[in-house]
């Protein structure tokens, strides 16, 4: 390392890799050439359309490619048409469908807070939404209005020096898979990466500012004083006071920025720039076995036909309910080490034990025998049960070992007692239609469909 390459700052061996980087992600000009002409295309098709209603009504490009701050590659195209904000909602709903369907005839009707319409567009993908002309992001009558604000916001913020650091921050993100704010990854969202960047100035503030985070963090760039917000990141939307948008972050992704930011800091490699998904390999049966063999632990699934829903409403469902069993399978007396959720064509719900199976008796203690009223029912409860050992004095306390309820962790999930742990709903259907519990050896039965996700699983990194 020379001199300057510290754990303090960027040395000259950080900013040949963030070079390398950019020339893999800042787009060409051809690139900018070939955006920039089919926005044009689609502002006349779409200004065609709103002229045959009776309306007035504008266009307003958003997101990052209004802002610059796109990958080299990527296709997308936001497109919002803003209409008065007194416009009945119906009529709203009405115009955008008929103004999306007419640009782009071959595609897809979505459905949001409203709907809109996605499809393709010359080769760029483009969503095509409608929204209100409100006057401030906190006057919203959907959730979607606040965005033209965050445009607004930001244009005037980042110029091209900004922009070329969000680039690479959000490559950064992808890399350490943080990246994202679907309800599926919980990171960080596009936005909320162009915030930091204006924040902290560049790439190098915004890693050394996470390097040094104690969550709660806030961050308010407006001065606006926060709502309430019970979240480790807070980050005040400067165009709507009540809003963090970090809300969607999870613990686990702050702290993956922060412990990147100081590995890169301190090391740095272009590495963390390459996406996992792009480098995890596929675990076959064999190397799931030898990880049970040494783990010695208890491994169970619940497998079972995924719903037909977005990832945005299955992802919360599944990790409601990989909850729910936890800690119903922790209250019965069994040590949950880990527990996981994959998806596709099926879904699973992973669990791994200490041990799968538990003694025929529990220990049940009472209260103290000094609290004479709730001891003696405690007393009473038990003394002419002959299923349980006791009561006895045990110190201070009455003390029964009692017949447990559940002795194998399996049978357990392969009973109703599973429909009383607090499952997503779509989760309880697909569950109460079919499901298959699989145990130790009979995980490997997952490695076709799930052998990436079982990688990730038994040779876990930060």
């Amino acid at each position: 390392m020379t001199e300057d390459d510290t754990g303090d700052g960027f040395g000259s061996e950080h900013r040949m890799i963030i070079e390398q980087v950019r020339d893999q992600i800042d787009p060409g000009a051809a690139e900018r050439k070939a955006m920039r002409q089919v926005t044009a295309q689609l502002r006349s098709r779409i200004t065609t359309e709103i002229e045959s209603l009776p309306v007035d009504a504008d266009i307003i490009q958003v997101g990052s490619t209004a802002r610059g701050t796109w990958l080299a590659g990527d296709r997308d195209i936001d497109m919002f048409v803003r209409f008065p904000a007194d416009l009945d909602r119906e009529v709203l709903e009405e115009y955008g469908l008929t103004i999306g369907n007419a640009v782009l005839p071959s595609g897809d009707e979505e459905y949001a807070e409203h709907p809109y319409v996605t499809g393709t567009f010359e080769g760029f993908e483009v969503d095509l939404v409608p929204c209100y002309d409100v006057d401030a992001g906190s006057e919203l009558q959907s959730a979607v209005d606040r965005t033209p604000h965050h445009n607004r916001y930001l244009q005037t913020r980042i110029g091209e020096s900004t922009a070329a650091a969000v680039r690479v921050l959000k490559q950064f993100l992808k890399g350490i898979g943080a990246y994202g704010s679907d309800l599926r990854t919980r990171g960080f969202s596009g936005y909320l990466t162009e915030l930091l960047v204006v924040e902290y100035g560049d790439f190098e503030g915004v890693l050394k500012t996470a390097a040094k985070w104690e969550p709660p963090i806030e961050i308010d760039p407006k001065a606006h004083g926060s709502a309430a917000h019970d979240d480790p990141l807070v980050v005040v939307d400067p165009t709507d006071p009540t809003r963090n948008v970090a809300a969607v972050c999870s613990a686990t992704n702050i702290s993956r920025l922060q412990h990147y930011a100081r590995q890169f800091l301190e090391e740095p490699a272009q590495t963390y720039f390459t996406s996992p998904t792009e480098t995890t390999a596929k675990m076959d049966s064999e190397v799931v076995r030898t990880h049970l063999q040494r783990r010695g632990t208890s491994p169970v699934a619940v497998v079972f036909d995924s719903p037909d829903i977005v990832d945005d409403q299955l992802y919360p469902q599944l990790r409601k309910s990989i909850q729910g069993i936890r800690t119903a399978l922790e209250a019965e007396g069994f040590d949950v080490i880990r527990t996981a959720t994959f998806a596709d064509d099926q879904a699973v719900l992973f669990i791994e034990l200490m041990h799968r199976h538990c003694p025929a008796i529990e220990r049940h203690t009472g209260p103290p025998i000094a609290v004479r009223e709730h001891a003696s029912e405690f007393y009473t409860a038990y003394e002419s049960d002959t299923h349980t050992y006791g009561p006895f004095i045990d110190d201070d306390r009455y003390v029964v070992e009692r017949e447990r309820t559940w002795t194998d962790a399996a049978a357990f999930l392969r009973s109703e007692a599973i429909f009383d742990v607090g499952l997503g709903a779509q989760i309880e259907e697909a569950l109460a239609d079919t499901y298959t519990v699989l145990i130790e050896d009979d995980i490997t039965a997952l490695t076709p469909e799930f052998g990436e996700s079982l990688t990730r699983y038994f040779e876990p990194t930060a």
